[in-house]
């Protein structure tokens, strides 16, 4: 998925306008509409910072064609889910046990 198609999708899923955006990034509306639709190239490190931090990603997530936004949603939610139950340590090294035996298995 293409930055473009990401920060589209980004945009829709949290209901916001192009000027909502615009102007929580600090950028005009053209220019929102425009990576929108791919027609500008190379937006500057500054504005990808600034839109990964308003929706709520990673800048890696934005510019990695391979994750999708559902993927990134899904994490997301399981993450804001964990720490707000604020899990104790030792509930957190079983996670981690478990996520290192998930990735093991699929190597």
């Amino acid at each position: 998925m293409s930055l473009a198609s990401k920060i589209k999708a980004l945009r829709l899923t949290k209901g916001k306008s192009l000027q909502e955006v615009a102007d929580a990034v600090g950028a005009s509306k053209p220019h929102i509409w425009e990576l929108e639709r791919g027609t500008s190239n190379n937006p500057s490190i500054e504005l990808v910072k600034s839109l990964a931090n308003y929706f709520g990603v990673k800048i890696d997530y934005l510019v990695d064609e391979d994750e999708t936004v559902e993927e990134q949603s899904e994490l997301m939610h399981f993450f804001r889910e964990l720490k707000s139950q604020n899990p104790d340590p030792a509930d957190l090294e079983v996670l981690k046990a478990a996520a290192q035996a998930l990735y093991k298995n699929k190597k």
